[in-house]
């Protein structure tokens, strides 16, 4: 496996078939074993050392002193060892036992309920598991409307949907509504639904330069493709932002293809919980036993703490000193290609004419209506695209936009604008035949 540097992450890993049920359980076999001890001890002894600091006023040499006497490390010894001992020799076993007594296990792809556990370990632990090469670290992977891994030949347009954090491919539908995907194939017959699954613990622009090359990759063994679009919900439409910057850097030829993107609820500027959260975070860390508060915190993905801001560019973060990143937007401009036409779509909570101001910020719960426009004070961010390429939806929270009717019919009609003309020429045409008929102007 080639060294990994911050700019240049690998596109494949070291494997890039997904992970079958036998993958599953070994990777949770060994997320109860050592490494991740390793960053719980490291939490208490942090923890440890701010009560010490704070409630006891030792300085900071006194209390690593204080940790380090024999008695202390003994104790850390002990209680460590035996939570290392029942995980490496009750509760790894077990989960290997049940590998080798089903060895069909390897050939059996994740049921739907184990996609959603494993992206949400993605989501919240995908840059450590990619770091220590555990098996339920995501490859960037391509099904198809069926939610079977993309095989066969591609022709002519091609719609690929990027989902957002702790989500997966299998999350673009509902049992209440077809879903985004049912209504586009709806339009045309060669259309071609297809669904990106991948790990959204990493750093958005990681996995922008490996969109990238997957739909690069993916046009050189499909030739006859002629047309791309992208919808992304939440980070996913970040994710696709960051593809198409660094797929026009690198003179990728699938740039040329895309004619749409659509980003649906997306924190184009940032999420506001995760800003709050890291404003408090800052406030509260001035406060005794506070900062105890921001060590936990600090447990969180790459992904997660680039939604502060909507960082979609490597130079978004690779210059901070700290991992988590500076209290300032620090961001670079990253707009649209020229080109594409772009689509923004908001959702919020609030229903229309009953204005709130409070729930305008909150928008859908988790992205502000403004940041999911592109709308931002300083003009080097604003996202500039026409008001007829922005929809705002009343009554529907972010996990809404992602599959209801009223959204998907909105994107059917900036996709194909020729059949609102085709359908409109058809109402004049049975009012002028009505009109006829009955000797009467309905117009």
């Amino acid at each position: 496996m080639p060294s990994l540097t911050p700019l240049h992450e690998t596109y494949c890993k070291w494997d890039t078939t997904p992970p079958s049920q036998a993958d599953l359980l070994e990777g949770l076999a060994q997320l109860l074993s050592m490494p991740v001890h390793q960053v719980v001890k490291e939490l208490v002894q942090t923890i440890q050392r701010e009560v010490l600091l704070s409630l006891f006023g030792m300085s900071e040499q006194h209390s690593r002193k204080f940790q380090n006497m024999s008695p202390i490390r003994k104790l850390y010894s002990l209680s460590f060892d035996t939570l290392q001992n029942y995980s490496n020799y009750l509760l790894a076993p077990s989960l290997r036992q049940v590998i080798d007594r089903f060895p069909r296990l390897h050939d059996k792809p994740l049921t739907p309920y184990m996609h959603v556990l494993v992206g949400i370990l993605n989501g919240v632990l995908g840059d450590y598991l990619l770091n220590q090469q555990n098996p339920l670290a995501l490859p960037m992977t391509i099904y198809d409307h069926y939610g079977s891994v993309q095989k066969g030949e591609l022709t002519e347009q091609v719609i690929l949907f990027v989902h957002g954090l702790c989500m997966n491919h299998l999350d673009w539908s509902h049992q209440q509504y077809g879903g985004i995907g049912e209504k586009l194939l709806a339009q045309r017959q060669r259309n071609t639904m297809l669904y990106l699954n991948y790990n959204t613990g990493r750093r958005i622009s990681a996995n922008g330069h490996s969109l990238a090359n997957t739909l690069e990759d993916l046009i050189q063994r499909n030739p006859n493709i002629t047309s791309i679009s992208l919808i992304g919900h939440s980070m996913g439409g970040l994710v696709s932002r960051s593809a198409l910057f660094y797929g026009k850097q690198d003179l990728h030829e699938w740039i040329h293809m895309v004619d749409n993107l659509v980003c649906l609820g997306s924190p184009h500027h940032g999420a506001a919980l995760e800003r709050f959260g890291f404003h408090l975070q800052d406030k509260l860390g001035r406060f005794p036993f506070m900062k105890i508060v921001g060590h936990v915190v600090n447990i969180r993905s790459n992904g997660i703490l680039d939604l502060r801001y909507g960082s979609v560019r490597d130079d978004d973060w690779e210059h901070n000193e700290a991992r988590i990143g500076e209290i300032d937007d620090n961001r670079k401009p990253a707009p649209f290609p020229s080109h594409i036409n772009a689509f923004l779509v908001a959702g919020t909570i609030e229903y229309e004419n009953k204005r709130n101001r409070t729930r305008k910020v909150i928008g859908d719960y988790l992205v502000s209506v403004k940041s999911a426009l592109g709308e931002h004070p300083n003009p080097r961010f604003q996202l500039k695209l026409p008001e007829s390429h922005k929809a705002v939806f009343y009554g529907l929270n972010h996990m809404e936009i992602q599959y209801h009717s009223s959204v998907a019919e909105q994107i059917v009609k900036w996709f194909y604008p020729e059949n609102d003309d085709r359908v409109n020429e058809q109402v004049r045409e049975y009012i002028v035949n009505l009109e006829s008929i009955e000797g009467i102007a309905l117009t």
